[in-house]
């Protein structure tokens, strides 16, 4: 994890950290919606592609996404020059969608409620001898996602704020989630996801797997509507002893529009959940609390729609806020 983080930095800017103070606590927020694509999944797709041999790399990579990942491995196969075809669903954000085409991949459109994206991707990578590079069930890409925390800790540390002692991670499959948990392990983890989409969440909580149910409801948090989370990220969780949150539709809103009115930064659902969840208190603020805001690709109709929404619970932070790197 820590070649991954200094792959990342030899590459990247760090993401800015912000802190503002809540009920008397001064939180930090890690603003991985200013990454180039716009989300934190650029540094496993670097990680993981950089990894390739040449012979790999000329036959491409195959990847599955509703849109950041897709960014994410567009992005590192035209810096590398690699051939990419992205896997998406046919009702992903017209902004993902067309930033992943931006960026020069092949896009495969799929229906999300009747066929597997897994297997049209496998059948693809094993069609074209590709390699077929998953959004979080992979060692390379658990490792690119968590040089994040690597980065936040030296952050905080170098601004005086002192170690991460709780991280609080948007969850889809649990990539970033499980590379934090990895890179900050003295620090506490807490998983955040959209309620009826919280499967990780109710998983550690069983001690097993659990996946998500029938007829799961509508959520404006595309980014994170996994049906079924991995061994591989439940493990390093469960073994963490991480917990899990979920937040409701109304709450990521009002996130959405607190980010815009105090950090100034758009923040798209996925992204917005773990401050979701600080702000309507299912997280306390704490000495040390790092939250991640994971991707900004909005749509901009809708997210327009959901910053003009009323905020879902009254939220009375202090007014102090800055930028720390």
């Amino acid at each position: 994890m820590r070649d991954a983080a200094e792959k990342v930095a030899r590459i990247l800017p760090p993401t800015p950290l912000f802190t503002f103070e809540i009920k008397g606590m001064r939180v930090t927020f890690k603003a991985e919606s200013l990454q180039p694509i716009g989300a934190f999944k650029i540094r496993g797709a670097w990680h993981r592609l950089t990894a390739l041999n040449e012979e790999s790399r000329r036959r491409g990579v195959v990847a599955f996404s509703s849109g950041n990942h897709a960014q994410g491995i567009a992005w590192a196969a035209k810096r590398l020059g690699m051939p990419a075809t992205i896997v998406m669903p046919a009702d992903a954000p017209a902004a993902k969608l067309n930033g992943t085409l931006a960026l020069g991949a092949e896009v495969v459109r799929y229906d999300r409620a009747t066929e597997s994206r897994e297997r049209i991707a496998a059948q693809l990578a094993e069609a074209r001898g590709a390699t077929l590079v998953p959004s979080f069930d992979d060692p390379w890409i658990i490792e690119g996602q968590g040089s994040a925390g690597i980065e936040a800790a030296a952050q905080m540390t170098a601004a005086g704020l002192g170690a991460p002692a709780e991280v609080v991670v948007p969850c889809g499959g649990g990539g970033l989630a499980a590379g934090i948990a990895l890179a900050l392990p003295e620090a506490a983890i807490t998983v955040v996801e959209p309620e009826g989409w919280d499967d990780m969440r109710r998983s550690l909580e069983a001690s097993w797997i659990e996946p998500v149910g029938p007829n799961p409801p509508p959520t404006a948090c595309d980014s994170l509507q996994t049906q079924r989370v991995s061994p591989l990220t439940f493990d390093v969780l469960s073994r963490r002893d991480a917990r899990g949150l979920a937040v409701s539709e109304a709450e990521v809103r009002t996130a959405q529009r607190w980010a815009a009115e105090h950090l100034r930064l758009v923040v798209e659902p996925g992204g917005a959940v773990a401050l979701a969840a600080l702000l309507s208190g299912k997280v306390a603020p704490v000495s040390g609390l790092l939250v991640i805001l994971s991707g900004g690709n909005v749509d901009i109709d809708a997210y327009a729609r959901a910053i003009a929404a009323p905020a879902a619970a009254p939220v009375d932070p202090a007014p102090v806020r800055g930028l720390v790197a």
